[in-house]
C-alpha cells in the first residue's frame, strides 16, 4: 500500500468520488432509503469533476490517497482553521472523510490513512473530530477502536431529510 497526498485534476478527484460512492452505499444500507444511496453511484460528468478538483485543491494538505497496486482504494481528508464545522473548535481539526472501498474493510488501509490524518495536523491542535450519521456501525467500531469517544450528536441533512449524526473526539497529543 502507498499512501500519497491528492493531487490536483480530475484522476484523483475522480477515484475519490468512486471510493466514497462505494463505501458510504455499504455503510449506509441499512440506514438510508435506496433513492438516496443510487444517487451516490452516479458518474459525475468532467465539468463536476473539474469543479470538485478545484475544490479539493484548497485543502490539498490534509487530503490522502491509499493504493494498492495502483489502484486507489481508500482516502482521508482532514481540515484545520476555516472551514470546518461548527463542532469543531479553535484548536481542533474535523475529520472530513474517510473511506476505504467495503472490499478492503479490515486490511488495515483505514488505519494508515487515520494515522496520516494526525501526522499532518499541526501542533497546535489538540483533538481530531468527526461527525458520521448514528447508527453506523461500522464506522462506530472502527472509530472507537482508535481511541475515539462519543462526545455529542447532531443532525445532517442528505436529499432533503434530516438524519440523526454521531460526534466523536480524539486527544491527538497522544497519538503524535
Amino acid at each position: 500500500m502507498e499512501l500519497r497526498r491528492f493531487e490536483p485534476g480530475t484522476a484523483d478527484a475522480r477515484a475519490i468520488t468512486r471510493v466514497n460512492a462505494l463505501a458510504f452505499r455499504e455503510a449506509y444500507d441499512d440506514l438510508l432509503p435506496d433513492e438516496v444511496l443510487a444517487g451516490f453511484g452516479a458518474d459525475p460528468s468532467d465539468e463536476q469533476l473539474r469543479e470538485y478538483a478545484d475544490r479539493l485543491a484548497s485543502d490539498r494538505e490534509g487530503i490522502f490517497l491509499a493504493t494498492v497496486e495502483g489502484r486507489v482504494r481508500g482516502y482521508g481528508y482532514v481540515r484545520w482553521g476555516e472551514g470546518t464545522k461548527a463542532f469543531v473548535g479553535p484548536d481542533e481539526a474535523g475529520l472530513k472523510e474517510l473511506y476505504v472501498e467495503p472490499d478492503c474493510w479490515g486490511e488495515g488501509i483505514g488505519t494508515a490513512l487515520l494515522e496520516r490524518c494526525l501526522e499532518t495536523l499541526p501542533e497546535e491542535i489538540e483533538r481530531l473530530r468527526l461527525e458520521m450519521l448514528a447508527g453506523n456501525e461500522v464506522g462506530r467500531r472502527f472509530y472507537e477502536a482508535r481511541g475515539f469517544d462519543r462526545t455529542g450528536r447532531s443532525e445532517f441533512e442528505i436529499a432533503g431529510e434530516a438524519y440523526p449524526t454521531a460526534i466523536y473526539a480524539l486527544e491527538t497529543a497522544t497519538q503524535r
